[in-house]
């Protein structure tokens, strides 16, 4: 019998975390996002008892800009969800999905055993990937 291959949140991750502090403003979330090609950006702890922090585009349109406020006078650690989703490396990508549909979330951050951030994995990532597993 052929054992089936358990695809791993960090096959799927993007690796890295582009991060930003929580005093940063609004606007220099907004460039970091245009200059990596991101929708997102963690939002740095401010101790190891902190959490982290995570802005999507999202939360700029709805908070910041839909209400007609400046992004130049915002800072990120207003609009930011925290604490936010984590998930370990070695999860299978099931379950992974699984958590993020049942907390309605599209993305999560990759942390390895020390809590440390590895990567983000996206929804849209983890359903094509299991897709394509499907059809090869």
């Amino acid at each position: 019998m052929t054992e089936k291959k358990i695809t791993r949140v960090m096959d799927v991750m993007t690796k890295g975390v582009i991060t930003v502090e929580p005093t940063a403003k609004v606007s220099e979330a907004i460039k970091l996002m245009r200059e990596k090609r991101t929708s997102s950006v963690v939002v740095e702890r401010r101790n190891n008892d902190d959490e982290f922090g995570l802005v999507v585009v999202t939360d700029i349109a709805k908070q910041v800009l839909g209400k007609d406020l400046s992004p130049q006078r915002v800072n990120v650690y207003e609009i930011m969800s925290k604490p936010i989703l984590t998930l370990a490396a070695e999860m299978n990508v099931v379950y992974a999905v699984r958590m993020l549909v049942r907390f309605e979330l599209t993305r999560a951050m990759v942390v390895d055993h020390g809590r440390n951030p590895l990567g983000i994995v996206t929804l849209r990532d983890m359903v094509l990937r299991l897709e394509d597993e499907k059809t090869s």
